[in-house]
């Protein structure tokens, strides 16, 4: 069954140095974009995943080399992520996602790459060394950046469908989906994102009465968490108030804990957290100083304000005439 499309929809999947969203980076990052009315795009980029602070090539886990086959020596004469991303963010903008488990890791990983690339080019805005000419690239970047906001994509998660109705992986997906065989190359990013793309069509012609043809609908398949950023640091809570989700503060609001300890926003600003967290916190604290600010000038306002006539003939009425 084909998808019933409004949006392009995009299949992705990500091989990488390990799996440490913070710390390692993409070797392998493959699209298929299915676009209403069928028609489907491929495009696969071999990354040589690079430490923007440290200026060296991150090395692949030999865990990592044993499922995809990849080595460090194979990515040295390929383009870094900041290299192909304005071609990236070209495939990504004004299209929806899908992958296989990818909610829970290809989109953070992507998102932390994407990250990695603004903090880099806002260092390079700030460095005083350097030139006005890359300074213009840096600008470009961000410009091309902001222009994709992956928190706003529906993600369509087909592991979430297939264990929702069958629990097991994707190859025994695609056998039970896509007629019994298994298929070749698994675990390269571009024959995994086109199972990912049959698996789901086969799954819509299996649960056709049951699994509604439509994306929106889809991306909520399985209840995912109402996460703020891509690893689940921060969710919605009640009255969809951001609200922490682990250590002390867990339960309490962003609000409340920003109100009470200032302190908690640097803690996660230093600490070993993903860009993409890092972000969602300061983004939180931007707007809370901008609401301290504003309650502020408005109490100045009342207190430099002229009193009112009714005000006045209330403190005369109190005192009676008398001062003393």
């Amino acid at each position: 069954m084909e998808l019933n499309l409004e949006r392009p929809l995009l299949f992705f999947d990500i091989e990488s140095t390990g799996l440490n969203i913070a710390s390692d980076g993409i070797i392998e990052l493959s699209f298929v974009k299915a676009l209403p009315g069928g028609e489907t795009r491929i495009k696969t980029w071999k990354i040589k995943p690079w430490d923007y602070a440290l200026r060296k090539q991150i090395h692949i886990a030999e865990e990592a080399s044993k499922v995809n086959g990849v080595h460090d020596e194979d990515l040295t004469d390929c383009p870094k992520f900041i290299e192909v991303l304005p071609e990236v963010l070209e495939w990504l903008r004004g299209s929806d996602l899908a992958g296989f488990n990818s909610a829970k890791f290809d989109l953070p990983m992507l998102a932390e790459e994407i990250e990695r690339v603004r903090a880099y080019c806002n260092e390079r805005l700030a460095d005083l060394s350097v030139r006005e000419e890359n300074k213009a690239k840096a600008r470009e970047m961000l410009a091309a950046i902001d222009t994709v906001d992956l928190h706003d994509c529906k993600m369509v998660d087909v592991q979430t469908i297939y264990h929702t109705f069958e629990p097991r992986n994707l190859k025994a997906a695609y056998r039970f989906y896509c007629g019994g065989e298994d298929f070749d190359n698994a675990h390269t990013a571009e024959a995994d994102t086109v199972a990912t793309y049959e698996v789901l069509k086969g799954q819509l012609e299996m649960y056709g009465d049951k699994l509604p043809n439509d994306v929106a609908a889809l991306a909520t398949i399985g209840g995912r968490p109402k996460a703020i950023d891509f690893a689940g640091r921060l969710i919605r809570g009640e009255n969809g108030e951001p609200t922490i989700s682990f250590g002390k503060h867990k339960g309490r609001t962003a609000r409340e804990v920003w109100k009470k300890e200032h302190a908690y926003f640097a803690w996660i600003d230093s600490g070993e957290f993903t860009l993409d967290t890092k972000r969602q916190f300061a983004l939180l604290k931007q707007q809370f100083e901008a609401e301290d600010a504003a309650a502020r000038a408005k109490r100045n306002a009342e207190l430099d304000r002229p009193a009112t006539d009714a005000e006045l003939s209330g403190l005369a009425e109190k005192f009676n005439g008398r001062l003393f």
